[in-house]
């Protein structure tokens, strides 16, 4: 997202909207997807850990 010049451009446009636009919007939605992924992967992992400490 920091090399702005590599996005800057109209074409090509997803259902009418610029690739400016669209290509931002979907970074939102991957880096959503991926800090949930995160989030979910610590907590697995922090319930093991006092799981198996009970043991």
């Amino acid at each position: 997202m920091l090399w702005v010049s590599s996005y800057a451009r109209v074409e090509p446009t997803l259902i009418g909207i610029p690739f400016f636009y669209w290509y931002q919007m979907l970074w939102v939605l991957i880096s959503t997807a991926l800090t949930t992924l995160a989030y979910k992967l610590v907590q697995r992992e922090q319930r093991a850990r006092k799981g198996g400490a009970a043991q």
